[in-house]
C-alpha cells in the first residue's frame, strides 16, 4: 500500500494518508494504532489522490469547509458501517451529533423500535477516513466528549478548530 505523511498545524498530531493507487483508503493520525501500522508497512508515494487529499486538508486546516471530496473507498465496510459512515459524512462543519441520535436515525430508516448507540459507537470507531468522514463530530450522550481512535487531544483540537467549543 502507498502512504504519504501530512504535516498538520502544531496543535494536531501529523497524519498518514493511505491509498491503493487510485483511492484514499485510510487517513489516520500518526500516533493511532492504525497510523503506526501503516507507517511501518507502507511505501511512500506521491499519487494524484494524495495531492487531492492534501488540498482538502490544507483547505480544512486553513479554516474553510472544502468544496470537494478526494476519491475514497471504504474497504471491508459492512452495510451497517457504511450507513453510519454516510450519516457521519453528512454532519455539517461546526456541528455535532450524538451516538444516540445516529442510532435513532438508523432505527427510523429501518422501521425498528431501537438501535444500539453502542453499535453505532463501534462503527464510528472503525472509520478509516478520519476528518473527511468526520467521526470527531460524534459525541456521547448530552454532548459529552468521548473517546476517539485518533486520540482525544486530536478530537478536542478538531472541535475547537471548527468553533464547536473553546478548549484553550
Amino acid at each position: 500500500m502507498d502512504i504519504f505523511l501530512y504535516s498538520t498545524p502544531s496543535e494536531f498530531d501529523d497524519i498518514i494518508l493511505v491509498a491503493d493507487g487510485d483511492y484514499l483508503t485510510g487517513l489516520y493520525f500518526i500516533q493511532s494504532q492504525e497510523g503506526k501500522r501503516y507507517l511501518k508497512d507502507g511505501q511512500e508515494a506521491d499519487l494524484p489522490v494524495f495531492q487531492d487529499t492534501r488540498r482538502w486538508l490544507n483547505s480544512y486546516f486553513s479554516g474553510h469547509q472544502p468544496n470537494f471530496t478526494p476519491r475514497y473507498r471504504l474497504d471491508n465496510a459492512t452495510s451497517f458501517r457504511r450507513e453510519v459512515s454516510d450519516i457521519m459524512y453528512g454532519i455539517p462543519y461546526g456541528k455535532t451529533v450524538t451516538y444516540g441520535e445516529i442510532a435513532t436515525q438508523i432505527a427510523e430508516r429501518h422501521g425498528v423500535e431501537k438501535m444500539s448507540a453502542q453499535a453505532v459507537g463501534g462503527a464510528v470507531g472503525w472509520n478509516p477516513i478520519c476528518i473527511i468522514i468526520p467521526c470527531h463530530r460524534v459525541m456521547g450522550a448530552n454532548g459529552k466528549l468521548t473517546g476517539y481512535t485518533g486520540g482525544i487531544n486530536n478530537k478536542t483540537a478538531l472541535l475547537h478548530h471548527e468553533g464547536i467549543f473553546n478548549i484553550f
